[in-house]
C-alpha cells in the first residue's frame, strides 16, 4: 500500500444554490480522502465527493458547533497524515470571515501541503439573486463587508464607520446584532435609508424582507426573519424594486 502525500485543499462551497459551486471545486472533490464540511454547505453537493472519502460533518453554524475550530484544525493535520488529501468544504468563499485562512496556517506548521479553491462569496451572490447590486451608478461607488459578530462576539466598529459613508453596507453574521446596527444607523439620520434581510440565501427556501433602517426590525420580527441571513443596506436595494417596475411597464405596454 502506498502512502499518500498530506494535503489540505480548502474549498469554496458558494452560497447555496449547488450551481454556483465551481468546476474547479468539483475536481478537487474528486481527489478527496477525506472531506469535513459545514453546516452552511448545501449537502446536495456531497454527490460530487469521491465514493471512496471518509465524510465528517463538523458544524460550523451560530448555535451548531459539532466541533470546535481547534478541533478542525486538529482533525485535518490528523486525517492528512493518516489518509491523505483533505478537503475542507466551507460555505461560501473560504477567505471571507471563513476561517479559511487559520486552517492552512495551521496545517502547513505541520508541514502540510496546503491549497485553496475560492467560492462564490454570499456577500455578492444573495443580493445579487434578489436583484441587489452592491454598486451602482448614482447610487453607490463602493461596498463594504462586514462580520456582524467578532471574536469577542460584539459588533465590530466597522459598522459606525461604515454608517458615515455612502458605501453599500453587507453585513454576515449580523442579526443578532441587528438593533445594535439600526441604532448606527439611526444616529447618523439614515432613517429611511433601504435595508434588505436574505435568509437561506440563493437557495430554494429563501426569505426576503425589505424595508428602511426604522421598518426593518418589525418587519424582520412579522416575517419571522432569522440565521443565516445577510444585511444589505444602501440605496442599492431599491434598484429591485425599480427592475420590477421597468418590467410590469414593459409587459403592460405589449398588452396594450
Amino acid at each position: 500500500m502506498s502512502i499518500k502525500t498530506p494535503k489540505l485543499t480548502v474549498v469554496g462551497a458558494g452560497p447555496g444554490d449547488v450551481d454556483l459551486i465551481t468546476v474547479k471545486a468539483i475536481k478537487v472533490l474528486k481527489t478527496a480522502d477525506v472531506v469535513l464540511y459545514d453546516a452552511l454547505v448545501n449537502e446536495e453537493l456531497l454527490d460530487f465527493i469521491n465514493p471512496k472519502a471518509e465524510l465528517i460533518f463538523v458544524g460550523k453554524r451560530r448555535g451548531c458547533y459539532r466541533y470546535q475550530q481547534e478541533q478542525i484544525n486538529e482533525l485535518i493535520v490528523a486525517r492528512a497524515k493518516t489518509h491523505g488529501h483533505v478537503v475542507r468544504l466551507k460555505g461560501g468563499d473560504p477567505f471571507i470571515f471563513g476561517r479559511g485562512a487559520e486552517e492552512m496556517e495551521f496545517a502547513a506548521n505541520f508541514g502540510i501541503e496546503t491549497a485553496m479553491v475560492p467560492g462564490i462569496s454570499s456577500s455578492l451572490a444573495v443580493p445579487a439573486y434578489q436583484n441587489i447590486p452592491l454598486t451602482k451608478r448614482g447610487s453607490a461607488e463602493s461596498f463594504w463587508v462586514i462580520t456582524g459578530t467578532t471574536k469577542d462576539h460584539k459588533l465590530s466598529n466597522d459598522v459606525a464607520l461604515a454608517a458615515k459613508s455612502n458605501a453599500t453596507i453587507v453585513v454576515l453574521m449580523g442579526m443578532g446584532k441587528l438593533a445594535e446596527i439600526v441604532k448606527l444607523f439611526q444616529q447618523e439620520n439614515k432613517n429611511d435609508l433601504p435595508v434588505a434581510i436574505i435568509q437561506n440565501g440563493t437557495r430554494t427556501n429563501e426569505k426576503v424582507g425589505i424595508g428602511t433602517v426604522d421598518t426593518i426590525l418589525e418587519i424582520v420580527k412579522n416575517q419571522e426573519l432569522s440565521n443565516p441571513a445577510i444585511i444589505v443596506l444602501g440605496e442599492v436595494v431599491n434598484h429591485r424594486a425599480i427592475l420590477a417596475n421597468v418590467q410590469e411597464e414593459y409587459a403592460k405596454a405589449l398588452i396594450d
